[in-house]
């Protein structure tokens, strides 16, 4: 059996927040024992709301934030127990495609210096010539012209600037690349354009993919299993087939009842079906368990 490219196990992180005039600290469990595993090559999807905790568990994986506690390994590395120089190459495996694809592009820098900053800085290749031909080849491996080259992201529309997002990422050769609702800011059409080179960016250059989505239809065509998240914690994971056609959770059927089709008449009727879904859970829905958690410290 070959071992996950990642493995996380009990993930938590928790913020505090503070209550003026109030002797005592609270703090919110954004991610709450959190485990899973990704397979090399295969693409695992991370669902659900808006505040479930799947951007933050991204951001903790990566170390980009620091989790509470929990562990990650990666390529047979503790992350968690890495530091300085050791965490920055061992850190060049896993990039991130970012939500907004206009605000995450520098838009004082040219195309060809965007996509080459982090070849730069981590000096690989340590030829000037090298890192101009490689910025190249990753232009055109995204769908772009060579003279795009000079251009700054203001010349761009979103789908192209989120194409060149995805060729920055690229340029390390990462063997995990976690995409952090990349369309969600892109029309309908680009959506389908920017999931199809996810798609085959993975068959060609065997990346492995945690794909992160508030809602199921878009992580169908592209992930091999889906994990479900609601309120920090993962509520079901199962490979797309179970996923999509026996659910366990709930919350689970809630979010596919959610999710839109093309077909006006089915779209409402789907929208009928989800509102009499959540009536039924809201009647029946026991108190949850609190994610607020009170503690009292001196002041």
């Amino acid at each position: 059996m070959t071992a996950p490219l990642l493995e996380v196990r009990n993930l938590t992180k928790e913020f505090p927040l503070r209550e003026t005039g109030f002797r005592r600290r609270r703090v919110l469990r954004a991610v709450d024992d959190v485990s899973f595993t990704v397979a090399p090559g295969e693409a695992l999807g991370l669902v659900g709301e808006s505040g479930s905790g799947k951007s933050t568990t991204a951001r903790c994986v990566m170390r980009l934030i620091e989790p509470t506690s929990g562990h990650v390994t990666f390529a047979g590395e503790d992350l968690m127990a890495l530091r300085g120089a050791r965490l920055r190459r061992v850190r060049r495996g896993i990039q991130m495609v970012f939500q907004d694809p206009f605000s995450s592009l520098d838009p004082r820098m040219r195309v060809q210096d965007i996509i080459a900053e982090g070849m730069v800085i981590h000096r690989t290749p340590p030829d000037s010539r090298a890192r101009q031909a490689r910025v190249a080849e990753l232009l055109e491996l995204v769908g772009l012209r060579p003279d795009h080259l000079t251009r700054r992201p203001a010349s761009f529309s979103g789908g192209e600037r989120q194409r060149i997002g995805i060729a920055r990422a690229l340029a390390l050769e990462p063997q995990l690349l976690i995409c952090d609702e990349p369309v969600a800011s892109l029309d309908v059409s680009i959506q389908a354009q920017i999931l199809n080179l996810f798609k085959d960016l993975q068959r060609e250059l065997g990346l492995t993919i945690i794909y992160i989505a508030h809602d199921l239809a878009t992580v169908r065509h592209l992930c091999d299993r889906i994990a479900v998240m609601q309120e920090g914690r993962i509520v079901e994971c199962g490979d797309r087939t179970q996923i999509y056609t026996a659910p366990r959770s709930e919350y689970t059927k809630e979010l596919i009842a959610a999710a839109p089709v093309p077909d006006p008449v089915r779209q409402r009727e789907k929208q009928e079906q989800h509102a009499a879904l959540r009536r039924s859970l809201r009647a029946a829905d026991a108190a949850p368990a609190a994610r607020i958690q009170s503690q009292g410290v001196e002041q």
